[in-house]
């Protein structure tokens, strides 16, 4: 099981290490926006679009390993002041009844708008914008995934007893 559980988490980090440069590139591309419009009187839908693409695309498979590394919102009043073991219930209890029912019904439905927005290759958002709503839209899904990946990895480790580790 812990094979597994390494399995899910190089893939998250793998996939960090991948949209972590679209901070980069997000910032480049709005630099460029505001200098275009600002200084050379241009303005691109499709580049104010890519900006947003980018951002949604971090943020949204970015999340997994946010929670790989706990580094997720949590709310702290009563978690820290718990034992280890009072923490680990909270966390099982957290996964196995808030976190994977969310991304499961998340997941569940938003399937057929992700489907219907490939069906017809769904256009932009703005008149001039990039024409691939449905790749945005699925990132939805590609975000459930990897988040339930990662619970069920957090969970193989809370569940396993420290000397199989």
């Amino acid at each position: 099981m812990n094979r597994i559980a390494t399995a899910i988490d190089t893939l998250n980090t793998w996939v960090a290490l991948v949209v972590r440069w679209l901070a980069l590139f997000m910032v480049l591309i709005q630099f460029a926006i505001v200098v275009g419009r600002y200084v050379f009187g241009v303005n691109s839908i499709a580049a104010q679009e890519s900006v947003l693409y980018l951002h949604a695309t971090l943020f949204m498979l970015g999340a997994s390993y946010t929670l790989l590394v706990d580094k997720h919102v949590r709310v702290d009043v009563f978690f820290a002041n718990l034992s280890a073991a009072g923490q680990r219930r909270i966390d099982i209890f957290g996964h196995l009844f808030l976190l994977l029912p969310a991304m499961a019904a998340l997941l569940y439905w938003s399937w057929p708008s992700v489907r219907n927005s490939w069906k017809i290759l769904e256009g932009p958002i703005s008149v001039g914008g990039i024409e691939a709503v449905f790749l945005l839209k699925s990132l939805i899904p590609a975000f459930c995934i990897l988040v339930m990946l990662q619970s069920v990895s957090l969970l193989i480790r809370l569940l396993t007893p420290k000397a199989q580790q």
